[in-house]
């Protein structure tokens, strides 16, 4: 299939190519020319009124000598213009020839990505041969479709994933409303019962919601505020937020906290320190334990979060990081009061800080999170 663009391109080399060699033929022609003028023009004059015989003929030896001259220029340019037309026009043949064939892993490349959708992101070019710009070109726009592919697929399995969380607070609301609508006996504790049912749903749908919004601004954003910030500070304000969750799970804390400066923006700063506590502890088991740990350095400050809970997979760890993940931890008791985005917004608000985060299990149970942020 020859596309309008792979033709242009294909008439514009073409013509290039005819016009150099054009050039380079007028080039010769024009030596060839001048070095049989020179020649002519050094031949020996024979003496005023001198006679040759030609064919039984007696001529006069200038008329011809300047009638050998004349042939002999005329001849030259008789077949120097008609090589001249054969070197072009076969110059003109073999590029459109030869172009066709250079060009047809472009016109692959073009056919794929006009054929390219969003339900088609897996049609590929393959190997090119022969190894060329061209090869190197179709293996970048294939690595390029392979990163499209994986970003739709983890659009659509956060999409259905985000669907699925909020449609199960509205499934409870509406259950809820239901069935107290249809009771005609129900009394005002039943309508409190339900009010109570509804507002945790409500609360959880509002949460999710919030994270999802945090997700969305932290995940490949920069940063509005760049200020110095103390992490024992940050750590300090997350824990009062869980401290009466931790204490009423009798869930032992162990804090390895000094001064540790980062630079940043204090309020994700804040998110992170409070994610990571949040999930140490809603992921915890009934009467575990968490440490918790900053480091200074002098180019990155380290907080580390560790402790208890349920048996989690090595090979999974990585996904714990992807939204709505639970892989491992969603054995321990109260994994379901966890959305499954907390590690996403970590990992998120690290990224635009230049930090880096990490995460390994414990031997027993349990999962440790590492996170380097830069001090400046």
């Amino acid at each position: 299939m020859n596309l309008p663009g792979t033709r242009s391109l294909r008439a514009r080399i073409t013509l290039l190519a005819t016009v150099l060699v054009a050039a380079v033929s007028l080039l010769l022609l024009w030596l060839a020319w001048t070095l049989v003028r020179d020649s002519l023009d050094t031949v020996p004059q024979m003496p005023p009124g001198s006679t040759v015989v030609v064919d039984g003929v007696t001529v006069d030896a200038s008329t011809l000598a300047e009638h050998l001259r004349v042939h002999a220029r005329d001849r030259m340019l008789l077949f120097g213009s008609i090589a001249f037309l054969l070197v072009v026009a076969a110059a003109a043949i073999l590029a459109w020839t030869f172009t066709s064939r250079v060009l047809l892993p472009l016109r692959e490349i073009t056919g794929t990505a006009r054929r390219l959708s969003v339900e088609s992101l897996g049609e590929r070019i393959g190997a090119v041969r022969p190894r060329d710009e061209l090869a190197v070109l179709a293996e970048t726009f294939d690595d390029m479709l392979d990163r499209l592919q994986a970003a739709f697929d983890a659009q659509r399995h956060f999409v259905a994933n985000a669907s699925h969380e909020l449609r199960t607070p509205l499934s409870v609301i509406r259950t809820e409303l239901d069935v107290t609508l249809a009771d005609d006996d129900a009394d005002e504790a039943e309508l409190r019962r339900m009010g109570g049912v509804v507002r945790d749903a409500t609360e959880r749908a509002g949460q999710l919601v919030n994270s999802l919004l945090l997700l969305a601004r932290t995940d490949g954003a920069g940063l509005g505020v760049r200020e110095p910030v103390d992490l024992a500070v940050v750590i300090d304000r997350a824990w009062r937020a869980v401290r009466l969750e931790a204490e009423k799970r009798g869930i032992r804390a162990t804090f390895a906290v000094v001064p540790a400066p980062a630079f940043g923006d204090p309020a994700l700063l804040e998110r992170i320190a409070g994610n990571l506590l949040e999930n140490a502890v809603r992921h915890n088991v009934e009467g575990g334990w968490l440490e918790v740990m900053t480091q200074p350095g002098p180019q990155w400050s380290t907080l580390r979060v560790r402790s208890s809970g349920g048996l989690v997979d090595p090979a999974t760890v990585a996904e714990l990081f992807e939204p709505f993940r639970r892989a491992g931890v969603a054995r321990t008791a109260r994994s379901g009061a966890g959305l499954g985005l907390g590690l996403s917004i970590v990992r998120a608000a690290v990224a635009a800080h230049g930090g880096s985060v990490t995460a390994e299990p414990i031997v027993g149970g349990g999962l440790g999170v590492t996170v380097h942020l830069p001090v400046r």
